[in-house]
This record gives C-alpha cells, sequence and structure tokens, in this order.
C-alpha cells in the first residue's frame, strides 16, 4: 500500500493511494481513523486491516490524486530524523578525498524534525545563511516496531515502511561552524519527503532500488540500493545497538556519489534551480528553489 497525507479543508487528513488505468485516474481513499501516519503506525496490523477495508469498500470516501496538496508523510516523526552518512562506497571516497582522509565506516548523525517539508514544496535558500546548498537523494526507513539491540536476520521485522528522503545540504555550515552535521543538515523545511510510503510487503527488497536525482532536467546522482555498503538491516542492526528505535522514527540510508560539492568545479543549487528526487518503485519529489523572502 501507498499511504500518505494531504491536506483538504484546511486540515491534515490520512489517506491510501488507489491506482487508476493510468495516473490522471489514480484516487486517493480517504482514511477517517487513525488521524495520521504515526497513529496508523501504532495501530500496527489491526490499523493496516482498516486501510485495506477502506480501499476495497466503494464507499470510502475517495479524491483524485491530482488534485491533492500532499503533505510530507510522516512531518511528525519520533524524534529527529536519523541519517546515515557515507554508506555508498563510491560517495565514501569521493567524500574522504575531498576531506583528505581515508574512507571510514559511516557516521551517524541526526537531522531535526523542523527541517522536514512537503514533497513538491518549493525550498527558499538564503545566501546570508548559505551559499552552498547541496543534494542528496536518498531510500528513507519508517519504523514500525520498537526494539534495541536488533539483530540483523529480523531487523526487517521492524521496519513499517518506505519513503523518498532528500538530505539537503549547506555544505558551508556542515564543514565549517565547527564540523557541524546536524546544523548543516537541518536547516527550516530544507528536507522534502515522501510522497508517501509504501508498506515493507510492497518492496520485496530493499537492496534492489534504483536512485535518481536530476536538476533542471539534467541527471547529477545515479545509484543503486545494492551498492550501500551498510544494507537496510545491518544499518538498522547498527542504530538499535544500545539504543532503542521507536514506531515511527526516520532513518535515511545515505546517497550515491554526485553530489555537488564533490563536482569538479563544485556546483550547488541556486533560485529557480528545479531538484527531482526519485528511488523507482517508491517515488519521485519535485522542489523549486526559490529566493528566501526575508
Amino acid at each position: 500500500m501507498r499511504l500518505l497525507m494531504f491536506k483538504a479543508g484546511g486540515d491534515r487528513r490520512l489517506g491510501a493511494l488507489r491506482p487508476g488505468s493510468n495516473d490522471e485516474n489514480d484516487e486517493v481513499v480517504e482514511l477517517r481513523e487513525p488521524a495520521d501516519m504515526r497513529a496508523l503506525i501504532d495501530a500496527g496490523d489491526e490499523g493496516l486491516a482498516r486501510v485495506r477495508a477502506a480501499l476495497s469498500s466503494s464507499h470510502s470516501k475517495s479524491h483524485r490524486l491530482a488534485d491533492l496538496e500532499l503533505l510530507a508523510p510522516l512531518d511528525d516523526p519520533r524524534g529527529n530524523v536519523i541519517a546515515i552518512g557515507r554508506n555508498y562506497q563510491k560517495h565514501a571516497e569521493e567524500t574522504a578525498f575531498m576531506d583528505g582522509r581515508e574512507p571510514a565506516p559511516p557516521t551517524i548523525f541526526t537531522k531535526a524534525i523542523t527541517s522536514l517539508t512537503e514533497p513538491f514544496a518549493e525550498i527558499a535558500i538564503d545566501p546570508s545563511i548559505s551559499d552552498k546548498i547541496d543534494w542528496e537523494v536518498e531510500l528513507a526507513v519508517v519504523i514500525g516496531k520498537p526494539g534495541a539491540n536488533i539483530k540483523r536476520a529480523r531487523a526487517l521485522d521492524h521496519v513499517f515502511g518506505y519513503t523518498v528522503l532528500n538530505d539537503v545540504t549547506a555544505r558551508d555550515i556542515q564543514s565549517g561552524w565547527g564540523g557541524q552535521y546536524f546544523k548543516g543538515k537541518s536547516l527550516d523545511r530544507s528536507c522534502p519527503t515522501g510522497p508517501w510510503v509504501v508498506t515493507r510487503d510492497e518492496v520485496e527488497d530493499p537492496q534492489a532500488l534504483k536512485l535518481f536525482l536530476r536538476v533542471n532536467g539534467t541527471v547529477k546522482q545515479e545509484g543503486d540500493t545494492r551498492d550501500m555498503i551498510y544494507p537496510v538491516d545491518a544499518i538498522i542492526e547498527w542504530v538499535s545497538k544500545g539504543m532503542t528505535l521507536l514506531p515511527g522514527t526516520l532513518i535515511a540510508t545515505g546517497t550515491p556519489d554526485g553530489v555537488g560539492f564533490a563536482r569538479t568545479p563544485p556546483e550547488f543549487l541556486k533560485p529557480g534551480d528545479v531538484m527531482e528526487t526519485e528511488v523507482r518503485g517508491i517515488g519521485l519529489l519535485r522542489n523549486r528553489f526559490v529566493a528566501s523572502a526575508g
């Protein structure tokens, strides 16, 4: 199932995608209960059963997908977004080269909840804060079942679903300001996610997904989750060591090579640029960058 949040009548609503004969005919079935994605995750199998019943019912209220304003599917995760750095070999090598050191195991850091934004939102650039805004296409994992010290063999049992995330980064803040991963990756409303959460049962193998990042139609990143140094199950095992993962936790699994700051010459996003972030089989985000009003 593809589960999403949307705005209707000024309110946030939870919905499930009902595919039509083509994209123009796709519908979203409105779910009155639970109220949002986190509540649905908390409801477990019973909640998903209610979604399936609503999708199969001819009496469920539905909307045309093309008419809806989509919201971040999990705009209120439990705690900061957990993120994995240097998890694709070529990206680890390109960043190590730029930093002048050998590749190392992936870095675990977090992103502020306030960095999250909608899948098709405009993203404001304020040059007085940063003029080196970069892109990072990533597969994100939504945790559905709590656990600590999770064994890799059972790790995927803790997954609720998958979504697309772009870990937009202010490189000058990340590398300067004393080396601020958290700050450089937490600018307000800079991290688009969505357009929906694809439930775990719909993704046969999370290590067989292609990733693309395009700026103004030009491919900048092209990768495959099979190239992760630490696959999804290993990430969950690694992150949960001595630390409980709660339902509704969002984990960004790292980006392939092709980021802007490692290019020759370096490339950064500017107002007017349109960024498309895609994980095949999961979804596509499209965001235009605009000048900050402030």
